[in-house]
């Protein structure tokens, strides 16, 4: 059995796509995950499955998802060790002066194009600072990540890859929820 985590774009916001915890969990369950777990409102599932590629249990998960809640959800799938390997990444937290309250992290559903991120390597975004690695993007707003424009919809559509972004709070809980799976 495998430890994964599981990243939902865009769902309980602004009363939109509307998906209770509680209801997915059990969807998920049915689906043969064990222990499965929920983090806040905002689709952070944590899980236990045998030995399946991310891709299909990203299937499999949209495919319920569509069945249960009659909702098209953006899924990304991470396994353990992946996941802890993306925070050991993180080279902002090397730098003292960083918040970490400030960081977050957005995941991408594949890596980005090389033109696609020349494209956005070369602008401008005052104080807020980001960095590609592999197939996430570390990002510091340290004016808060409401205030930025690096968001979801400018990764998105820049890069043209499906993305989810997550606090550095979110990423460092889910990761202790991971820990905490047997």
């Amino acid at each position: 059995m495998n430890k994964y985590i599981c990243l939902l774009r865009g769902i309980n916001v602004s009363g939109k796509n509307l998906i209770k915890m509680d209801t997915l969990k059990v969807a998920l369950e049915n689906l043969g995950f064990a222990q499965v777990k929920t983090y806040i409102q905002s689709g952070n599932i944590v899980f236990v499955s045998i030995a399946i590629h991310t891709n299909t249990l990203e299937t499999l998960i949209n495919e319920k998802i569509k069945k249960v809640f009659k909702l098209d959800i953006p899924v990304l799938v991470i396994n353990e060790k992946d996941f802890n390997s993306i925070i050991l990444a993180n080279n902002f937290l090397k730098d003292s002066k960083i918040e970490p309250s400030k960081l977050h992290i957005t995941f991408m559903a594949q890596k980005p194009l090389v033109d696609n991120i020349d494209v956005i390597a070369t602008l401008n975004f005052g104080t807020d600072q980001f960095e590609i690695s592999s197939d996430q993007i570390f990002l510091y707003c340290p004016n808060g990540y409401g205030n930025t424009k690096l968001t979801n919809t400018f990764f998105e559509k820049k890069l043209k890859v499906n993305c989810t972004t997550r606090n550095w709070n979110t990423v460092l809980k889910l990761a202790e929820m991971l820990e905490g799976i047997n």
